[in-house]
């Protein structure tokens, strides 16, 4: 009986005009798109140069901050009150201020000061912004300080190497490619399950079901057997994208990615038809899948760290479960972690499918 409902579950995904193609699009979006548009790395900050100086060392730093990729100057001007009026036209965001002193004081006193003024309307570009600033500042600082000190003079001095672990070359788009995955099996896995069984109270093909024998924990695997298979299919397809145009290749085995991830597709697709239980048309349905889906994924740590919410945001991010996968994910592509590194994210999501999926037997009712 099983494999006879699960039959008629493709044959109706086939027949609609708009799920394969769907099915097709989104992971091509999510791959070619996505990563380039959900990137928050900070550059092409626009900066105004206000120069009192006009100085050798002010125009050494101004250009040494031109050099950078991060910022590009766009006004370079005597008065503060004209720098401001550009950061209101929305045509500046950082102000760099040398006074009129700027040399003087750095070569008599060995100390002088700049003023960095960041528009706070962008609070994350201007924090951001500011702190590249400033590093750059201090890389010039220690350059007029080993230019100035005399050359017998022995000082001792420490180096400092960044490494950046997992992610060499600071590249985002490494960084979002397995939580965007997460987010295409959650919309995929989630709302196909959700529209099916409400699709079916308003055609009618319910009430067939319902006079049938059929068990209800057999109609409920019927649903979630095909969204499982989908899940596989799209899965395979994102991580042959990701190769093909990222050149990512899984740290870790790809075994571990498909069994964690056969638990969370049941997790999502165990959701969805508690959704579709209680919903009684495909309206319905859709509101309220978008209203836990939206929840879910900003409360997940795919776009904001779960480290930098406040408390009770963290505490609620416990009950979700698209935070376990997206940690696992980027833990088994980035990290190489084993099956062994993953126990707190597969208890949980192994308990969250159990709850679900179990909800949505309990809450199916079959009337004649």
């Amino acid at each position: 009986m099983l494999k006879y409902l699960i039959q008629k579950e493709f044959k109706q995904i086939a027949r609609n005009s708009f799920i394969p193609k769907i099915l097709i699009a989104l992971p091509l979006m999510a791959i070619l798109v996505f990563p380039w548009a959900a990137n928050q790395e900070i550059t092409h900050i626009q900066v105004a140069v206000v120069d009192k100086d006009h100085s050798t060392y002010s125009r050494r730093l101004t250009e040494k901050i031109a050099a950078s990729t991060y910022f590009r100057l766009t006004v370079w001007t005597d008065t503060y009150e004209n720098a401001l009026s550009n950061v209101e036209a929305g045509k500046v965001d950082i102000i760099l201020e040398f006074p009129s002193d700027f040399e003087k004081q750095l070569l008599t006193q060995n100390r002088a000061k700049v003023y960095i003024a960041s528009n706070a309307v962008n609070t994350m570009k201007g924090g951001i912004g500011s702190g590249y600033m400033t590093s750059i500042i201090r890389d010039f600082a220690d350059e007029i300080r080993t230019e100035t000190l005399p050359v017998t003079y022995s000082h001792p001095s420490l180096s400092i190497l960044n490494s950046q672990l997992f992610n060499p070359y600071g590249d985002y788009k490494i960084f979002m490619i397995p939580a965007l995955l997460v987010m295409l099996l959650t919309i995929i896995c989630g709302f196909l399950p959700a529209l099916s069984i409400v699709s079916e109270k308003e055609t009618g093909t319910i009430e067939q079901i319902n006079v049938t024998p059929v068990k209800k924990t057999t109609f409920i695997l019927s649903k979630l057997i095909p969204n499982w298979i989908l899940g596989f299919i799209i899965l395979t397809m994102y991580m042959l994208l990701a190769w093909l145009v990222y050149g990512l290749i899984p740290a870790g085995n790809l075994i571990a990615i498909y069994f964690i991830a056969l638990i969370y597709i049941f997790v999502v697709s165990g959701l969805g038809l508690v959704l579709s239980n209680y919903s009684s048309t495909v309206q319905q349905a859709m509101f309220m899948m978008f209203f836990f889906m939206i929840i879910m994924i900003l409360l997940s740590g795919l776009f904001t760290p779960i480290a930098s919410m406040p408390d009770w945001a963290q505490t609620v991010t416990l009950f979700n479960p698209l935070r376990y996968f997206v940690e696992a994910m980027r833990m088994i592509y980035l990290k190489g972690s084993h099956i062994m590194d993953l126990g707190k994210q597969l208890l949980a999501l192994s308990l969250f499918a159990l709850f679900f999926c179990g909800w949505a037997v309990m809450s199916y009712r079959k009337t004649n």
